[in-house]
């Protein structure tokens, strides 16, 4: 159910629109922030995405969204909402409204428009102010790197598992084994400047928006960033808020290919990182039993902790059945 927003949300959104509003109402809910729509009395409609800030998470999300978007946008990618707003004091930000829909069946040709982006991305590494832009959020920048931030996850969650037997038998049974068969991808050193992509590092149909004419629009870029080809190419196929058919995901994987055919030693990384990927995702989509994740969950507005983690358990079942696909 949409709700109109407090006094001081209309205030905000009026003062960043640069127009009086007639109407800000809920228009969406992701597990990380709060998103409104906005209609201004001159008919324009706007997002207005709030970031909230939790202890435990330094990351810039408003800040590295926002210079992504424009970035893009400066360089001629039309299927990105336009960055338009900010207020840091506040973490809100304004953009573009994308009207549209959920693309909850993508078809063969999505899967072409998802890789043209990505190859619009790759396209852009020597772009005008592309050398100023950070590295993604938890960016793959080495072997080594990637298996360090695999373990971290593990032991933060290993601290919580005497309270959820659950919890404690997927880390021991399901991860850890993965992780131990992995150890190989420590060799592969660090990342050149000539090995790097652009990558939204939270890449897929959850996060893309149907218009009317069928076209797409690819949404949160919160955690925008160089980071090494493979990463994105592992983790689309991965992420839990999608789910591909096997036709799907091999257009993907030659998709691919082609795009980072000039990415030196794409292949042998994409194999040795893989397995460390699939029990990165787990381990991710665990992380509702950690009290500080937990906290943003109820900050972006959800309450029922013991539904959440059932769910993220089976999906974490799910992604490790996933290693040998």
């Amino acid at each position: 159910m949409v709700a109109t927003c407090s006094i001081a949300s209309a205030e905000l959104a009026a003062r960043l629109a640069g127009a009086p509003v007639r109407a800000v109402v809920a228009g969406g809910r992701g597990g990380n922030n709060r998103l409104y729509r906005v209609e201004a009395e001159d008919g324009r409609v706007f997002a207005l995405k709030s970031y909230p800030r939790t202890t435990g998470d330094g990351r810039d999300r408003l800040g590295a969204e926002f210079a992504a978007l424009s970035f893009l946008k400066r360089n001629g990618i039309a299927e990105v909402p336009a960055a338009l707003a900010r207020d840091d004091a506040s973490g809100h930000a304004l953009y573009e409204w994308i009207e549209g829909a959920a693309v909850d069946a993508p078809s063969l040709a999505d899967m072409d428009a998802a890789l043209a982006f990505a190859a619009r991305l790759h396209g852009l590494r020597h772009a005008e102010g592309a050398a100023a832009l950070a590295w993604a959020s938890e960016a793959c920048v080495s072997g080594a790197e990637l298996a360090r931030q695999v373990e971290s996850r593990l032991e933060r969650l290993r601290q919580v598992a005497p309270d959820h037997p659950a919890l404690s038998g997927i880390l021991e049974d399901g991860i850890v084994p993965l992780v131990n068969q992995s150890a190989g991808a420590a060799a592969f050193g660090a990342l050149e400047p000539a090995g790097r992509t652009l990558s939204p590092a939270d890449f897929g149909f959850h996060n893309a928006i149907r218009r009317a004419d069928g076209g797409l629009v690819f949404i949160d870029f919160e955690y925008f960033g160089w980071d090494d080809p493979v990463k994105l190419a592992a983790e689309f196929l991965l992420h839990p808020g999608m789910s591909l058919p096997p036709d799907h995901a091999d257009h993907w994987r030659r998709g691919c290919d082609r795009v980072y055919e000039d990415m030196p030693g794409y292949a042998a990384r994409l194999a040795a990182f893989r397995p460390l990927f699939v029990a990165r995702w787990a381990l991710i989509v665990l992380n509702e039993f950690l009290p500080e994740r937990w906290a943003r969950r109820q900050a972006a507005g959800q309450d029922d902790a013991v539904a959440a983690r059932a769910r993220q358990l089976d999906k974490a079942r799910f992604l490790l059945s996933k290693v040998t696909t």
